[in-house]
């Protein structure tokens, strides 16, 4: 094998990557992931590229969840009172 040029196997596929120490591009499955760090620190940047799998969703927060989020604001002094009426009447649906 070539210096800098690393095969992996894995259930998810295979993937090669190319590159040194603190910067590297990985081709997989998943397409293109470019990494560059600071070796050492734990400080790096990974952007990717072309398919991505899996699903994200966000659930919804409930109404009273909002409404105690909206009093813990008002409570901190983030919140006026004028504001947290103005939340809770958009929350009703009155504006």
């Amino acid at each position: 094998m070539l210096p800098g040029v690393r095969v992996n196997l894995s259930k998810s596929g295979p993937s090669l990557s190319v590159g040194v120490r603190g910067a590297h591009v990985t081709l997989g499955r998943r397409g293109v992931t470019r990494t560059v760090g600071v070796p050492g620190t734990g400080i790096f940047y990974t952007s990717r590229s072309g398919r991505h799998t899996g699903a994200h969703t966000t659930r919804q927060p409930s109404r009273a969840a909002l409404e105690r989020k909206l009093a813990e604001l008002h409570r901190a002094g983030l919140l006026t009172d004028d504001e947290l009426a103005a939340k809770r009447a958009h929350l009703d649906g009155r504006t």
